[in-house]
């Protein structure tokens, strides 16, 4: 066992640890055989060297919050202590196998719900984003690829890993035509971008998703719109990336700047581009195997989590040969 000692001087740590120190005690139970002790602007931290480097982290992202936001909320401590004990840069492959139950990416949806893997798939997902920064997830409708990739955007953004979120489409299966639809812009692109509004507006308020949309720090645009653009210090997601031509899948990973991250969703056996043009996300997968910093989660019908029968609609699906 190790020792550290922490100095959180101009901090206060009434705010700092909770009422009672539920914060403190929170962040104790989250790092199996560790213990915390505080004295004054003091902590004491005795356990593993990885759990104690993890906590420190902890401690400085809550003490960021705390100044930024002059208050402390169990929400902010959960998100911050997910980023600590999910295998990441803070913790051993070793210690991590020893406690698989703290690497669950946990975020509180607007309903109060708690979003957690359910299934070995969306586990591995969780992972890979936290090891790579770009991560594919490829598989069956109904696994939660596109949910779950959603809720580590959200949870990136209010632990301020990132400064925004980009979320992006293949507009339309029928080469992105929007010329030929009804309606202005917004009118003509919504209803392929509805499922990615749906995720969001289950995870934050209405009127706090309103706000970030309209400050841009939710952006929600089609695929085509994503040309020339350079994205910095953001979360980006590509969903139905199996609608997405190489060409475009190329873009659009060569769209990442600084500090950005990727998550990539599709299901290769549900390709709608027109005259059976090759899909950009089968080429990804092909060419970007290995590439460090790329990871790459399949998905099988095991991972559903919709409706029941949706298993057994699939498996009669690949029976067939479809």
């Amino acid at each position: 066992m190790a020792e550290k000692r922490l100095n959180i001087e101009g901090t206060d740590p009434l705010l700092l640890f909770g009422f009672n120190d539920a914060f403190l005690r929170k962040i104790e139970n989250a790092f199996d055989e560790t213990d915390i002790t505080a004295r004054g602007h003091q902590l004491f931290l005795e356990g593993r060297p990885d759990d104690l480097d993890a906590l420190e982290d902890v401690f400085d992202e809550l003490e960021q919050v705390l100044g930024h936001n002059g208050n402390l909320t169990e929400d902010d401590v959960e998100t911050v202590l997910t980023l600590h004990t999910t295998g990441g840069d803070g913790s051993t492959a070793a210690a991590a196998q020893e406690r698989p139950e703290k690497r669950d990416l946990v975020l509180r949806t607007a309903g109060g719900k708690t979003i957690k893997p359910k299934t070995a798939g969306q586990q591995r997902l969780v992972e890979s984003a936290r090891h790579h920064d770009i991560a594919f997830a490829i598989g069956p409708a109904g696994t939660g690829k596109t949910y779950l990739g959603v809720a580590l955007a959200v949870a990136a953004l209010e632990s301020r890993q990132v400064k925004r979120i980009v979320l992006t489409r293949p507009a339309v299966e029928a080469g992105e035509e929007l010329g030929f639809l009804p309606g202005d812009f917004r009118e003509k692109v919504d209803p392929y971008l509805r499922p990615l509004y749906d995720a969001l507006g289950d995870m934050l308020p209405r009127e706090k998703l309103a706000a970030n949309l309209e400050q841009q720090v939710i952006e929600i645009v089609p695929l085509a719109y994503m040309r020339g653009r350079t994205l910095k210090s953001s979360f980006v997601i590509l969903d139905e990336a199996q609608n997405a031509t190489p060409h475009q899948m190329k873009m659009f990973l060569t769209r990442l700047g600084p500090a950005s991250r990727a998550i990539v969703t599709g299901d290769i056996t549900q390709t709608d581009l027109p005259n059976r043009s090759p899909s950009g996300l089968e080429q990804a997968r092909r060419i970007l195997a290995g590439i460090d910093g790329i990871g790459f989660t399949e998905f099988d019908r095991s991972d559903v989590v919709r409706h029941s029968l949706v298993k057994d609609i699939i498996k009669a699906y690949e029976n067939h040969g479809d």
